[in-house]
């Protein structure tokens, strides 16, 4: 395939760009371990937590909208990082997010293999991960049409389970559907449907928090999509409502019809497809094939989540290229505008990730996943602070807030809040091995954020970077 430095195809659909947005925050996280963050933190403390990570990720979303809808690129949070706030942060946040997604890669490679096993036990699962691997490296190699098209419609399938699910359910709950569930009790166990105190919702945040990552996506579409200045904001206008209906309805119907202290739902953190609270819905509905269908869904759900590493990875490498902050060689691309050396690598990282696990689940690949648990969350917190920095230095520099295409509201509360929120997710996920001073846990649980400061203070140190004057940050806009 021929390759040159040509510029990237802008040929995402406004229907891409906005499928996207919404197929990146509805994945396992939803369909299985919802179920487990009823019976932690009761209905309402599940609804709570959700509710408030629904809210603080809109913001984090408008965030985004305003400064990839000014300036679109395919470096996204990592070219606004380097230009408003600091070129180390930037340089950060870009591997950051890179290694990130190609460990994600990996891990949803080796998902879809036990996935499969659901169907054909006695098959090696590692022939199902490697025709997903072939699969997904086929459909970015394409291009950019090619990977829009096929996650408009792995999203449309889930979004249509939910549907599905919010029909039955809501039919259930009404008795349109026969049952005996006593849906006022299920509702107000614990006090008034809280559970475990406070901090059963903090590690309800935790768990909410991992179920929103991918929203961020949409930054990175935005460097080649048609239409930026439309299609973005519509999509960030319609993820809030969809978010906020899909997952705020999902658990009032699972709280209602699933009892919390139900086994089901507390084994459904093993990613166990029978116990998935959806499942157990369908099938307490009358429909005999619940538990296939949904592992239909969750295979679905997990190739969908590989595509979108895949993608994104590569295009974050290729940004970086760009820049000078990673090999010339990942800034070449395609005669269809596919940067193809860096897809080769992150294909590479992922296999390699794969491989080791398949050799008997060797240590290195536990700490590659441990090393990657926490990078979506230092890329939200950068959102939040490039967007601060972003408006504050458009206002510094004399320019008119009305002349922007798409502009966040409530500023500065809604970047503010994101990052208070964001920080507290990343402090929350494991508060007893700080308080017990567990170093092996600490090690386990927040080796990403390490990673990500050697990364910083190494470049900064190279290239003796400082934090950017307002009056200095480059506003140039990309189109």
């Amino acid at each position: 395939m021929a390759e040159h430095n040509g510029e990237m195809k802008r040929n995402l659909k406004t229907r891409h760009v906005s499928m996207i947005a919404l197929g990146g925050s509805i994945g396992t996280g939803l369909f299985v371990a919802s179920g487990a963050t009823v019976a932690q933190a009761g209905p309402s403390g599940a609804i709570v937590a959700y509710l408030a990570i629904g809210v603080m990720v809109y913001f984090l979303m408008t965030s985004l909208g305003e400064m990839a809808t000014y300036s679109p690129t395919s470096g996204s949070f990592s070219d606004y990082a380097g230009r408003y706030v600091d070129p180390a942060l930037g340089f950060a946040m870009g591997w950051n997010y890179w290694f990130n997604w190609a460990i994600t890669l990996a891990v949803d490679i080796v998902a879809v293999g036990l996935v499969s096993n659901f169907w054909f036990p006695n098959t090696p699962s590692w022939i199902f991960s490697a025709v997903a691997m072939v699969f997904i490296f086929l459909i970015n190699l394409f291009s950019v049409g090619a990977f829009g098209e096929t996650e408009f419609w792995l999203s449309m399938i889930k979004v249509i389970t939910i549907i599905a699910f919010l029909i039955v359910g809501v039919a259930t709950i009404f008795g349109v559907i026969h049952s005996d569930i006593n849906v006022m009790k299920n509702l107000s166990v614990g006090n008034h449907g809280f559970v475990g105190g406070p901090q059963a919702i903090l590690s309800v945040f935790v768990v909410a928090g991992f179920s929103f990552q991918g929203t961020e996506l949409i930054g990175i579409t935005a460097g080649e999509a048609k239409d930026p200045e439309k299609s973005v904001p519509k999509a960030i206008n319609q993820v809030f409502w969809r978010i906020l209906l899909f997952y705020i309805m999902a658990i009032f119907v699972i709280s209602a019809l699933v009892y919390y202290r139900d086994p089901s739902l507390l084994s459904a953190s093993t990613k166990n497809v029978a116990e998935s609270p959806f499942t157990i819905v369908f099938k307490n509905a009358g429909i005999a094939f619940a538990a296939s269908l949904m592992n239909a869904v969750i295979l679905t759900s997990i190739v969908s989540s590989a595509n979108s590493g895949s993608y994104a990875s590569t295009r974050m490498l290729y940004a970086m290229a760009r820049k000078g902050e990673a090999p010339k060689i990942f800034a070449k691309l395609s005669t269809r505008g596919v940067p193809v050396a860096a897809l080769f690598l992150t294909t590479a990282i992922g296999l390699l990730a794969f491989i080791s696990n398949t050799k008997g689940g060797s240590v290195a690949y536990t700490w590659l996943v441990n090393a990657s648990g926490l990078t979506g969350f230092i890329a939200w917190v950068g959102i939040a602070l490039s967007h601060y920095r972003f408006r504050r230095a458009y206002v510094a520099q004399g320019k008119d807030l009305n002349a922007l295409k798409y502009k966040a509201k409530w500023f500065p509360f809604g970047p503010l809040f994101a990052l208070v929120i964001s920080i507290g997710v990343i402090i929350g996920q494991d508060p007893a091995s700080f308080s017990q001073f567990n170093l092996e846990k600490l090690a386990v649980t927040y080796l990403s954020v390490p990673l990500f400061v050697v990364l910083y203070v190494g470049y900064k140190i190279r290239h003796k970077t400082h934090i950017v004057k307002l009056e200095d940050v480059d506003l140039t806009q990309q189109k």
